[in-house]
């Protein structure tokens, strides 16, 4: 009974390969680019490893022997599939590519961002899905557990081995209906202060920016109300003119247009809202993954722009019209 080797040298595999195709030390070095004598000691050490002799003299030639023809096409094969797999990964098809993204954002983020991503994967890429999940506290862990592909939003806090990346940045305006008293007239703090503000937060809480800007002048805010989506709170501006809501305004351009709102520029500056791209690093060399983040790069500056230019320009007060602190439904 041979010997169980319990450290396998595959490079012998190599070895043996080029020796079976050439019948030659010689040729088979110049193949692998190594010496002869190395290619000599490495002969022994095959046939010490099988058992056989491999190659034997016959004349000036050197023959296989019955057991080398025999697993020569093994051995060939086997070497060509470790080739194989130690290969740098092929590019997908895009054309062709069938496979299902998890991508975790909040309605900001799918309703300013979400047609532009899915319409260049339906042009490129006509096979792929993609799933918008829901927000949720502690998105690090879907993440390291491969439940989601990838994060898009404002990311106040990640897991340590969480890769990010910039994508760009909103400004912050206030919305309201053309026949709200607001919409006319010199914007102030003391009339911001005043007027009924709807907030919105998943989570029913009041907090923003907004709130530390207006301390700073000795002023506080009323929230009358909160929702739970931006959609919604834009809707819910329909139906008062008296409520009002802080809101970024380049997510929200199109919806704010299409409903027929005002906006206005705050009188003071907030934090700009930062947008990010959030996945695994497992994934950093998936050439799919790869491609649906620049897809999401390009999607993003679709709707914000050249980023050199996200945080310039203003509002203008009149009805779809317009022009950032890290206010997202919290």
């Amino acid at each position: 009974m041979h010997r169980v080797h319990t450290r396998l040298d595959l490079n012998l595999l190599v070895a043996l390969d080029a020796l079976l195709e050439e019948c030659s030390v010689t040729r088979a070095a110049e193949r692998l680019g190594i010496t002869e004598p190395a290619m000599s000691r490495t002969l022994g050490r095959i046939r010490r490893a099988v058992g056989d002799p491999v190659l034997v003299r016959a004349g000036h030639a050197m023959q296989p022997t019955p057991h080398a023809v025999a697993v020569r096409a093994e051995v060939h094969a086997l070497v060509q599939r470790a080739r194989a797999v130690l290969a740098p990964a092929a590019g997908p098809v895009w054309e062709t590519l069938e496979r299902t993204f998890t991508v975790v954002a909040n309605d900001a983020v799918v309703t300013s961002v979400g047609d532009h991503l899915v319409s260049r994967l339906e042009a490129r890429a006509p096979g792929v899905t993609v799933r918008f999940l829901a927000q949720l506290a502690g998105e690090g862990s879907r993440l390291r557990e491969g439940v989601t592909d990838l994060e898009i939003g404002v990311l106040r806090s990640t897991a340590p081995e969480i890769r990010t990346e910039h994508l760009g940045r909103d400004r912050h305006v206030l919305a309201m209906r053309a026949d709200n008293p607001l919409a006319e007239g010199e914007l102030t703090v003391e009339r911001i202060a005043a007027a009924r503000h709807l907030q919105t937060s998943r989570h029913g809480r009041t907090g923003h920016p907004l709130d530390d800007a207006l301390a700073e002048t000795g002023h506080r805010r009323r929230v009358s109300a909160t929702a739970p989506t931006y959609a919604a709170t834009l809707l819910l501006l329909m139906g008062s003119r008296s409520f009002v809501s802080v809101i970024p305004w380049l997510h929200h351009r199109r919806t704010v247009e299409t409903l027929g709102l005002t906006v206005r520029e705050l009188p003071f500056a907030l934090p700009p809202v930062n947008l990010s791209q959030a996945w695994h690093p497992r994934d950093d060399a998936d050439p799919a993954h790869r491609w649906l983040r620049a897809q999401v790069r390009e999607a993003v500056g679709t709707v914000l722009g050249p980023r050199d230019a996200q945080t310039s320009g203003s509002a203008r007060s009149s009805a779809g019209r317009g022009p950032g602190a890290d206010s997202v439904s919290r």
